[in-house]
């Protein structure tokens, strides 16, 4: 029924139900917001993974330090250079270098030879060099490890267009070929082992330059002389400590722990049955010129050197040999452990075992007699 007015008129004792609006439309606005939220936060993530994708790859800023004799060999492509650029840290990516090669068209013609680089060279950088033909060093001279300064001149004398007496000349003004300080004149142990490439241009005294440029790449990248400090060495002797490292571990992984044992018997002497001496083999040999390697005599072993740790106790006055990189970061970072002994038990594969103890250094050197005895005759 309706009044005049043509509305509905309420019942008495009820009121007209109010439309509850604004409820509603806050769920569709909060509904909104998940789905805008939640699309803005994916599409966000999109575009972070979309510009990481397409993000510039990682690369050195250059120029570059230190030096890396790189080899391009036969058949690698550009990505294997690439990966060898890496490996060595002369770039910082593969992607930076395979980047800088499509942009250059002389990229496909790089010749097989050998490079003087650097490490941490901008990609672009190191390409230049690559695909310059006129970069290719014409001589390359390998330092073996382990070589005393005599043994290093003649290398370097036969590789060369210099005699020995010319390299000797330089070594005789050492002040001119960069070494430390702490090395007092003396090149033992700083010329260090690698491969360099040598240009038709270079004396010398440019070419010992460059071994002792080599060796200060090699201790600053050990931390050398703060580790000397924290060790309670000076770098002098720590260039000491890793010749001898150099000198007598078999492989890598016995670095560090031949390096423990020199300290250890530095430091604690008396301890395990030691006497303060390294009775080292190597410094005998240095001692009395021998050759390295050799089996020191008796005579040897008596002989009245700094050099001979058989005879006095403590570190020898220097370096015995160039030791490379591993001995080097040995010597500035040793293994943590109580050894005082080493035995090389197997003279084929090298296997060394270390003793905390003399009861167990003599059944080390047991098993080593046992081993010669059943090899064939000459073996040991």
């Amino acid at each position: 029924m309706t009044d005049d007015a043509g509305t509905t008129p309420t019942r008495p004792g009820r009121r007209r139900a109010k439309r509850r609006t604004v409820p509603g439309c806050l769920a569709v606005l909060v509904a909104l917001a998940v789905v805008v939220g939640g699309g803005y936060f994916a599409v966000t993530r999109g575009l972070e993974a979309i510009s990481d994708r397409f993000a510039a790859p990682e690369d050195y800023p250059g120029p570059g330090h230190g030096q890396v004799v790189f080899e391009v060999q036969e058949g690698d492509s550009v990505s294997a250079i690439g990966r060898n650029l890496k490996t060595q840290g002369v770039v910082a990516s593969v992607e930076a270098f395979t980047d800088a090669a499509a942009g250059n068209p002389e990229s496909t013609g790089i010749q097989v030879g050998f490079y003087q680089l650097k490490k941490e060279m901008a990609a672009a950088d190191a390409l230049d060099v690559l695909v310059d033909p006129s970069n290719l060093v014409q001589d390359t001279v390998t330092v073996p490890e382990g070589l005393r300064v005599v043994d290093i001149v003649d290398i370097l004398a036969k590789e060369t267009d210099y005699s020995a007496e010319d390299f000797e000349k330089v070594l005789a003004k050492p002040d001119s070929i960069g070494l430390p300080d702490y090395a007092e004149g003396n090149p033992e142990g700083y010329l260090f082992p690698s491969t360099y490439g040598f240009g038709p241009n270079e004396t010398p005294q440019d070419m010992l330059t460059d071994m002792v440029d080599r060796w200060r790449q090699a201790a600053d990248e050990a931390d050398l002389e703060a580790r000397a400090e924290a060790l309670g060495y000076t770098p002098a002797e720590l260039m000491t400590v890793a010749s001898l490292v150099e000198s007598e571990a078999g492989s890598d992984a016995d670095r560090g722990k031949v390096a423990r044992v020199i300290y250890n018997r530095l430091e604690n002497p008396g301890t395990a049955g030691t006497t303060g001496k390294l009775e080292i083999d190597a410094t005998v040999n240095y001692a009395a010129d021998n050759e390295l390697g050799a089996v020191p005599t008796t005579e040897d072993l008596e002989l009245d050197s700094p050099y001979n740790t058989y005879v006095h106790t403590g570190l020898p006055p220097g370096p015995i040999e160039a030791p490379g990189d591993a001995s080097i970061a040995a010597a500035a970072h040793p293994a943590d452990g109580d050894w005082y002994y080493y035995v090389t038990v197997n003279l084929k594969t090298g296997e060394t075992k270390f003793a905390t103890s003399y009861d167990e250094f003599l059944a080390y050197k047991d098993e080593l007699r046992q081993y010669c005895e059943t090899e064939s005759a000459g073996a040991c």
